[in-house]
């Protein structure tokens, strides 16, 4: 296979796409997609040079390199740039890759398939930033964005803290922690909208901990409070407070 074709399939794959989303990407017809990657024809400049603004690349790389080998690995390359460029990019999760973010976690290269951000007031740390959606960490707004620092031991985690948790069982949640004294091997997730009970889960079934450094939230999209959701709220935050108290007592 020529290395150019060779190098369109390998792209493709590695981004995830099927022919189809790559072909309307690149704006030509599934089919001569299909001609390229089973080398029935050559890939013409034109395309090739869309995808090279795609991925970042040079005619030059696509049409001499194989980007797939070890010792030129696109990935490898994109990673040692960032770092010597001394780039602190922050990998963006939206909710639509939270569920394959579990399988990804700790793979390298699907996390450098994520989108990425920078912020000049955070730098020097390994930071990550989540899409939430729902109601539970009230008043923060469903859809906002929460920046994370890597935790590297729960030990080292602020009781109480805003955290977005990876656990096997619970997936990615955005919730406050807090230790627990009596029972070292287990946390409690605590909202801070009080309709939703706290609840309890194992320190090994933790996958990471990212401990909150920013929410990043449309200005349209400010959180209002009614009286009766007020006094909803007030009156189940009662309930919970009565409920520990008998249990301490």
């Amino acid at each position: 296979m020529a290395i150019s074709n060779q190098n369109m399939k390998y792209l493709r794959k590695l981004r995830g796409w099927t022919q189809e989303e790559f072909a309307n990407k690149l704006r030509i017809k599934r089919s001569l997609l299909g001609a390229y990657e089973e080398e029935r024809a050559e890939p013409r400049i034109d395309v090739l040079e869309v995808v090279c603004d795609m991925f970042k690349l040079t005619l030059d790389d696509i049409l001499r390199k194989d980007l797939s080998d070890n010792k030129s690995n696109y990935m490898a390359k994109r990673r040692a740039m960032k770092l010597a460029q001394g780039r602190s990019d922050i990998p963006f999760v939206p909710v639509k890759a939270a569920a394959g973010y579990l399988a990804g976690y700790a793979d390298p290269e699907f996390i450098d398939e994520l989108n990425t951000f920078t912020l000049p007031m955070l730098t020097g740390g390994n930071y990550r930033a989540f899409e939430i959606i729902g109601d539970s960490m009230l008043p923060t707004p469903s859809g906002s964005v929460i920046v994370g620092e890597k935790v590297d031991s729960l030990d080292d985690v602020k009781n109480n803290a805003a955290c977005i948790v990876v656990s096997r069982n619970e997936g990615v949640v955005y919730k406050r922690v807090q230790k627990n004294q009596r029972q070292k091997n287990k946390l409690t997730l605590v909202s801070d909208n009080p309709s939703f009970h706290p609840y309890t889960v194992n320190s090994d079934e933790i996958l990471e901990m990212w401990q909150a450094q920013m929410v990043i939230s449309r200005a349209n999209t400010q959180q209002r409070w009614d009286m009766n959701q007020l006094t909803s709220m007030v009156s189940d935050l009662q309930e919970q407070v009565t409920s520990l108290k008998k249990r301490m007592n």
